[in-house]
């Protein structure tokens, strides 16, 4: 068991702590913690702050009802700062964005990241935008149905794919599906996180279900 009287608090009785999403593992905050609050914290299994600017202990949600529920709380090295891994019920912000960070200070022309949430935000903006020239756009104009069809086909691809046992045909073709499926979910209007809380549902019930077959 973690002793916390092992973590290194500033002069102040203070901690930053790193909060990310769990299912993302987007950078959501930086917020403080003392020890009442990281008890707290502990105890409840969401998370608390100690505000900085009001001088007194915050529960997140407790006036929006975005409650960030604790997955794990990690210290550095050092053990002078945290990382809390929640999942959230709305918004991190008080903005009412996912996340703080969202001014881009400096973006590399050489280096550029790639993430599943960047693609689907670029989706987002070619079907609002509808840039002319794009496939995106196009696909979006056709319609759910031929939206539908490339799902379909691109299945079928992959598993042509598979079943030759093409390992480089079949990443390229599900690629393509995942693609289709990203445009179908913003037609739908499915976001990743819905499917990330399907997921993580589903996860949750297969270790349940893995725990009683072990125990019998």
């Amino acid at each position: 068991m973690f002793d916390i009287n092992t973590l290194k608090f500033d002069e102040k009785g203070l901690i930053p702590a790193v909060v990310v999403d769990a299912l993302s593992k987007k950078v959501l905050t930086v917020a403080y913690m003392n020890r009442e609050s990281l008890e707290i914290s502990m105890k409840e299994g969401k998370t608390c702050f100690w505000s900085r600017s009001r001088q007194e202990l915050w529960r997140k949600g407790e006036t929006s009802g975005n409650y960030q529920h604790i997955v794990s709380i990690t210290a550095d090295c050092d053990r002078d700062a945290l990382t809390v891994e929640v999942l959230k019920d709305g918004p991190a912000c008080h903005l009412g964005t996912e996340s703080c960070f969202n001014e881009t200070v400096y973006q590399s022309e050489e280096n550029h990241g790639f993430s599943i949430d960047g693609l689907m935000e670029l989706l987002e903006g070619r079907k609002a935008d509808k840039p002319e020239g794009s496939y995106t756009t196009y696909l979006f104009e056709k319609g759910l149905d031929k939206i539908l069809k490339k799902v379909g086909e691109e299945s079928t691809e992959v598993i042509i794919a598979a079943k030759a046992e093409d390992k480089k045909e079949t990443i390229y073709e599900i690629a393509d599906l995942a693609y289709h499926v990203l445009v179908l979910m913003v037609e739908a209007g499915i976001s990743l996180e819905d499917v990330r809380k399907e997921l993580a549902s589903r996860h949750i019930i297969d270790h349940k279900v893995k725990q009683e077959k072990m125990t019998k």
